[in-house]
């Protein structure tokens, strides 16, 4: 039986960012995320650069599924994380939307009733972008309403008409495109996704930050001004807007063979999450190649690629949705657990259990990099875990480079 991994183990498993290829990213999000310090902080800036760019990609969409049903950029992600865990640094990507919203309205503040949610996404023509920092402002609006919110978000997440019958009339949002990023509490997420069997978990992105970070000097005293990046990534992003704004919907597309990569992969994955964490998890894993997809194309928007993925593209938006399938999964169990913590101690799918699974009974190096790579794990991980299989007696040496499982 492999041991559970300790909480520096779980730390690197869930982290994004720090596995990325950074000249592979567009030069916009590698700006965003180098106003990070940390970490932690780097995987917020990345996940809220992406959330917030997403509402700045109208009119472009790819189909999914056997129906061809169209789908567009918008990310909804929550992040999960305690007081003084650098989640603030989100705010970053707000700033960038600000630029746009100068000339395009399009942020809907958290602070809202659920008729002035609906009011403003009627008078954007159903698009928007959401931004609320402080879990607390949005608990007491949600805590009468959360059930109501939940609908609404669950059914924009798909693009779904959203139709309400009050007395003074009725009202329907056929194509709802909207893009929302929440930082909080374990508490407020859960107001928000009160159980692993509603339909809004498998749709709403999750980001896990497990601890917090020493202090930080940065927060004493700094000189100079305030970072130009957001502004600067901002006017990029409205070049972008009015680009696409210009000649309607435009339709992005996978490769053929990007797309039986993502199928095959996610087959995989299935499989495999099914078998640890139970059917309820099976709809979080077959959305995420939407979310992939969406992620993808949100990359390629900011490259000024409106038609056709490229490769370092898919594989950058695959890495991601791999780590992602895996702070979900924490996100997962501490619902089932019914958590009370702030961020409660995260139960992590064990990735070292999923990889030693996957391996076949004899392996090389060179398979072992092969199938770590895979599921979003670098090499040194990887060999770092061999090792501990050799020290657990999991696995012999059958010979130079080769193991052979044990039992």
């Amino acid at each position: 039986m492999i041991k559970n991994l300790n909480l520096t183990e779980v730390q690197e498993d869930l982290r994004i960012a720090e596995h990325l290829d950074m000249q592979k990213l567009p030069e916009s999000v590698q700006q965003m995320i180098g106003l990070a310090a940390t970490p932690e902080e780097r995987d917020i800036i990345l996940m809220a650069t992406l959330t917030a760019a997403s509402a700045c990609v109208p009119n472009l969409y790819f189909r999914y599924g056997p129906t061809g049903k169209k789908y567009y950029a918008n990310l909804q992600c929550f992040i999960l994380a305690a007081a003084a865990s650098g989640k603030g640094i989100a705010n970053q990507a707000l700033e960038m939307v600000r630029v746009l919203d100068e000339q395009y309205p399009m942020l809907i503040a958290g602070d809202s009733t659920l008729a002035a949610f609906y009011k403003a996404l009627e008078e954007q023509n159903g698009c928007g972008y959401m931004h609320e920092s402080e879990g607390s402002v949005i608990t007491d609006i949600w805590k009468n309403a959360a059930a109501n919110y939940n609908t609404a978000l669950r059914k924009a997440a798909e693009h779904e008409a959203i139709s309400r019958n009050r007395v003074k009339g009725a009202s329907e949002i056929k194509n709802p495109r909207l893009s929302m990023l929440l930082t909080g509490t374990f508490g407020q997420y859960k107001a928000l996704v009160p159980s692993v069997e509603n339909g809004y978990f498998s749709r709403l992105l999750t980001v896990v930050i497990p601890g917090t970070n020493g202090f930080d000097k940065r927060y004493v005293s700094s000189k100079g001004t305030q970072s130009d990046v957001p502004m600067v990534v901002g006017q990029r992003l409205l070049r972008t807007y009015e680009a696409l704004m210009e000649n309607g919907e435009r339709e992005w597309s996978l490769t053929d063979a990007q797309k039986e990569r993502l199928g095959e992969h996610l087959e995989t994955e299935y499989g495999t999450l099914i078998g640890l964490l139970g059917d309820n998890f099976h709809s979080a894993v077959i959305r995420m190649a939407v979310q992939i997809e969406r992620i993808a194309m949100i990359l390629s928007a900011m490259r000024g690629n409106f038609s056709e993925c490229t490769d370092d593209d898919y594989e950058t938006a695959e890495f991601i949705g791999n780590k992602l399938l895996l702070h979900m999964a924490s996100a997962y169990r501490m619902i089932d657990g019914d958590a009370q913590d702030v961020v409660p101690e995260i139960k992590p799918i064990d990735q070292r259990r999923v990889l030693f699974d996957q391996l076949k009974t004899e392996y090389a190096h060179k398979e072992l990099v092969a199938e770590a790579k895979a599921q979003g794990i670098s090499a040194r991980t990887a060999f770092r875990w061999n090792e501990k299989w050799l020290c657990e007696g999991l696995i012999t040496k059958a010979e130079y480079g080769v193991y052979r499982k044990v039992g």
